[in-house]
């Protein structure tokens, strides 16, 4: 029997039967993958279970996340990926204690109001969604303490220059949006060990990200798929070192400042077609 087709109170019964064990033994850990589950209601007392460090809710069907979660006090990982989420609640960063949030692969097209007052959030995984810069609530780069920021696939154009403020930020994935440039702020990153920036619509890079330590060996750059201008192809095609050295000489930042005056009033690469993402598509 597929899940689609097993009874509610089943469904409610396995997760029911998770929830009772997690109490019994005094689990910190709830993993709750693949139960079939479309709402927090299926999960009678959840919320009562303060002392749960980690819950695994990934590859169910929620739609909603309850304004409840909050009552998760010491809530350290939460992952949500791969549901039909379509918002998030407020009181999601309020949690004291949320270190890790996963919310990749849903159908989230806005943030909420306040989304960035997370006090310890280490690591934001939002890729594979319908956000773009429009919709990034005003203390988004507010979070000091993140890590890592996840926000490929999604449909950005542009990326904010408070960016710059993430000054603890070692993972910046941005692959698969509409990139068309990136702010020179991205250089003020100065711990970024990583930067996705493949398959977007960038021509050029900003001189300042010479300046970040993208080149050791626990380093990543990854920037193919993109309509690079001529001479950041041909160093490309040379390797990372190449395109690096080249952002530092005189000769590319006056391309650089040239191609950033004509670039803005001449015709901008063509998008991707994205309306086949499973994140546009209703259950």
């Amino acid at each position: 029997m597929s899940q689609s087709c097993i009874p509610v109170n089943a469904k409610m019964s396995k997760a029911k039967k998770v929830l009772d064990e997690a109490r019994e033994t005094q689990n910190r850990e709830l993993d709750l993958v693949d139960k079939g589950l479309s709402s927090f209601e299926e999960l009678p007392g959840l919320f009562n279970m303060s002392n749960i460090t980690r819950l695994t809710l990934s590859h169910n069907k929620i739609s909603v996340i309850s304004p409840g979660i909050a009552n998760l006090l010491n809530l350290e990982i939460l992952n949500l990926s791969n549901n039909q989420l379509t918002e998030l609640p407020v009181s999601l960063s309020s949690m004291p204690k949320l270190r890790i949030l996963n919310v990749s692969i849903n159908r989230l097209i806005n943030l909420p109001r306040g989304f960035g007052a997370f006090p310890v959030l280490e690591v934001l995984d939002l890729s594979y969604n319908n956000l773009s810069e429009h919709v990034l609530p005003g203390n988004f780069f507010g979070m000091e303490t993140l890590r890592a920021l996840y926000l490929g696939d999604n449909d950005f154009e542009y990326l904010p220059k408070e960016v710059g403020q993430l000054k603890n930020l070692q993972i910046l994935g941005l692959r698969d949006n509409d990139l068309l440039e990136l702010p020179r702020e991205v250089g003020d990153l100065v711990r970024l060990r990583e930067l996705h920036i493949q398959n977007n619509r960038l021509q050029v890079l900003p001189p300042e990200i010479a300046q970040l330590d993208l080149l050791s060996n626990k380093s990543v750059m990854k920037m193919e798929e993109n309509p690079w201008v001529n001479p950041i192809a041909e160093q490309y095609l040379l390797g990372i070192s190449h395109v690096i050295d080249y952002l530092k000489t005189e000769t590319y930042k006056i391309i650089y400042n040239r191609h950033m005056q004509a670039g803005r009033s001449g015709p901008p690469p063509p998008k991707a077609d994205k309306t086949k993402k499973a994140s546009r598509l209703r259950a």
